[in-house]
């Protein structure tokens, strides 16, 4: 409590008799439990813990970038996976360049293993397109925040949590209009088609590309990251397309969306994810 001390344009008070130390002492009374508390509260905020920020996301600055002039950067090797026999004790080449790379760009590890894996296979199906996990994760990051979105994230299968599925292709302004064509078995919709997955395709895309990514004979699942990322690198490398070149990349990224906005979004993940794993 603070007591509002007199005016010094009021006359002071004669001093009566004892009052007057009565009032000292209780006034230093006052000041001493005042010392006290102050001193409890001090002890009290260095015992609380420090307040611990949020880790910002990584950046990725917007690119305005003329379509057809250039490609993103390169980005850092993908290494192969270690045999998984249960019985090695040594660290997954995979798991670690996993571990570093989502440290640098904060990409979710589980999305980042589908995207190294898809880049693994298309090296191996097809080596002249050049595809890159970069590209692959600049792509997951506009369509679903790397399957992170509206609640959704990704479980240790590669599925994600909450289905991803987009707005119904009906033909509103902007939206061009699909009729079903699945029966709804994908996308629910049994009237409009819709985008499915932490990669958003639509069902007649999804049939032509698909491919179940670790091959254990189950239907491929738009809802899986590591089927949807294959069938992303599948799509943009069908036509025998070159993505090492200007080119090629940008007809791919149209071809999965044709806006220069759009490509221009993808290119800027692509670039600013490459960049960072190159240091790694």
């Amino acid at each position: 409590m603070v007591v509002t001390p007199p005016s010094k344009l009021d006359p002071s008070p004669r001093p009566r008799g004892g009052a007057g130390g009565v009032a000292g002492r209780l006034g230093l009374a006052l000041l001493l439990i005042m010392i006290v508390a102050a001193g409890a509260w001090g002890l009290a905020a260095l015992d609380r813990k420090p307040v611990v920020q949020p880790k910002a996301e990584f950046p990725v600055p917007f690119q305005m970038v003329e379509p057809g002039s250039q490609v993103p950067d390169v980005a850092g090797q993908v290494p192969q996976a270690a045999p998984s026999d249960g019985q090695s004790s040594t660290v997954d080449p995979m798991d670690e360049w996993t571990r570093k790379v989502s440290e640098k760009t904060d990409i979710p590890r589980r999305a980042l293993r589908a995207y190294a894996l898809a880049d693994l296979v298309m090296r191996a199906q097809a080596p002249s397109c050049r595809i890159s996990w970069a590209t692959l994760a600049g792509v997951g990051r506009v369509e679903s925040h790397h399957g992170y979105i509206n609640g959704a994230k990704l479980g240790d299968d590669g599925r994600a949590t909450i289905p991803i599925i987009g707005i119904p292709l009906d033909g509103r302004p902007g939206v061009k209009a699909i009729n079903d064509t699945d029966g709804g078995k994908l996308d629910g919709d049994p009237t409009w088609d819709r985008a499915v997955g932490p990669m958003q395709f639509i069902p007649t895309t999804w049939v032509k590309y698909a491919q179940r990514a670790n091959g254990d004979g189950q239907d491929p699942d738009p809802q899986n990251i590591d089927d949807a990322a294959l069938a992303t690198a599948r799509y943009l490398c069908s036509g025998q397309r070159d993505m090492g070149s200007s080119e090629g990349w940008w007809a791919a990224v149209w071809e999965y969306n044709n806006s220069t906005e759009y490509g221009q979004n993808v290119f800027s993940g692509a670039d600013a994810y490459a960049r960072a794993s190159v240091t790694i």
